[in-house]
């Protein structure tokens, strides 16, 4: 254990902890004289007026778990004595300050372009440059204003702020750049000076200290994910993801298929491309229509059971599954879920549940030819069909996940009584009401 210090080193900050957030855990303790979020490795340091305030607090949080916003945080001295500049992110350099900010955007459920900064932040002051990219931490941008004191207004007026209501929440520290350099204008990267720049951009700047990579992807649907979530995404969900494919292993490679896992990935979004890879016959790429969509995935489906086996899920190191022989295309396909009525299937993403939902059936169906069509796959305990809207519905509970898993795979988008039709998870606990 480090020796005692006034510096104290705290753990498993998630992007929804704020710094007034950590402020209250420590201010009974004494005063705190210096504060540095280390977004990028979710971690903050914390500098106490004196090294028996740092003390008292460690000695408390030994007995009392310290929480913030339902998460543990885990606490301990640092091995620094100060807080100095040195210690900041390499980007940020806390409240040091400078005419060029640091912005870190947390629960970014609508696209940020350089348009949208810019009418955040000129009415504090003249901005003369703006550059945004895609670093661990998340979508960041750098903002550099003509005024020392304009970039200090900001960040007092928007620190903590959300761009749009609920979301789109704004990090903001004084950048440790002198001036950035823009080689073209678009919606990455913009030079408020010189209107004249080129728009294509033909390889990232070659400026130290930050990148102008990709963003955070454009995503068409924002509106719907938007109405799905009402503003706030699903606890975990960080919606900065910008990764489309999905690294899938531990699949039961004699019962599994490319089929198979369309039905059960696109409860989560469009399904591109599909490929089962040969030389590991337990392990298949996933390319969702965008990186939300596939962060969906990622946190839902991780740890479900499909065909006796405990399915390991992860972002792949590819960004797209080239085509070829062994890729099968999903990119035109009609049984993708989410180009109608996207927000309520954005509503619906769940985790795997004992109980699926059925729709689509046919008007005449009756209980049991659904038992007859799902039986196989385990036990089923109870079922209901009813009517919505004028059309035929479902409600099936399996006695395990693991079942009622294997049946959506397996019997998604089959016929039945020449009807094709479609199946989800159903959050419902137990069947009672008369909708999903």
């Amino acid at each position: 254990m480090a020796e005692p210090s006034k510096v104290i080193h705290v753990r498993n900050v998630g992007h929804e902890i704020s710094e007034n957030d950590l402020l209250q855990l420590f201010q009974p303790f004494g005063v705190i004289t210096k504060l540095v979020m280390l977004r990028a490795k979710n971690q903050a340091l914390l500098q106490m007026q004196d090294v028996p305030s740092a003390m008292a607090a460690l000695q408390y949080y030994i007995n009392v778990q310290p929480s913030i916003r339902g998460r543990n945080v885990y606490i301990q001295f640092s091995s620094h004595q100060e807080l100095t500049t040195v210690d900041q992110n390499t980007q940020g350099r806390g409240d040091e300050p400078n005419r060029i900010l640091l912005v870190t955007i947390h629960h970014m459920l609508y696209p940020i372009t350089v348009e949208v900064l810019h009418q955040v932040f000129s009415p504090h002051g003249f901005v003369e440059k703006i550059v945004t990219f895609q670093k661990s931490a998340g979508f960041q941008a750098l903002i550099q204003y003509q005024l020392h004191q304009s970039a200090v207004l900001a960040r007092t007026s928007l620190q903590g702020r959300n761009i749009y209501d609920g979301c789109c929440q704004l990090d903001i520290q004084f950048s440790n750049l002198d001036e950035l350099q823009v080689n073209y204008n678009n919606d990455r990267s913009r030079d408020f000076t010189n209107p004249n720049l080129p728009s294509e951009q033909k390889g990232r700047s070659s400026q130290s200290g930050y990148d102008s990579g990709v963003p955070f992807p454009q995503m068409a649907n924002a509106a719907a994910i938007a109405a799905a979530f009402e503003g706030g995404l699903p606890p975990g969900i960080t919606g900065t993801n910008e990764r489309c494919t999905i690294l899938v292993s531990n699949l039961n490679s004699d019962r599994i298929d490319e089929d198979k896992l369309f039905n059960l990935f696109s409860l989560y979004g469009n399904i591109m491309r599909i490929k089962l890879l040969r030389n590991k016959p337990d392990h298949a790429l996933v390319q969702m229509g965008d990186g939300f969509q596939a962060e969906l995935a990622v946190h839902f489906l991780k740890g479900a059971i499909l065909f006796g086996k405990r399915l390991e899920v992860n972002f792949s190191k590819h960004p797209i599954i080239t085509q070829g022989a062994d890729t099968h295309e999903y990119i035109n396909s009609n049984l993708n879920r989410f180009n109608r009525n996207a927000a309520k299937n954005y509503r619906y993403c769940c985790s795997p549940t004992k109980m699926i939902h059925l729709s689509t059936l046919p008007q005449d169906v009756t209980e049991e030819e659904i038992l007859s069509h799902l039986e196989e796959h385990g036990t089923i305990l109870n079922t209901k069909l009813f009517e919505m809207n004028g059309k035929k519905q479902a409600l099936v509970m399996f006695e395990t996940e693991e079942q009622a898993t294997e049946a959506l795979v397996c019997k998604h988008a089959s016929s039945l009584g020449g009807s094709i039709i479609r199946i989800s998870f159903s959050q419902l606990q137990s069947i009672r009401e008369n909708s999903q």
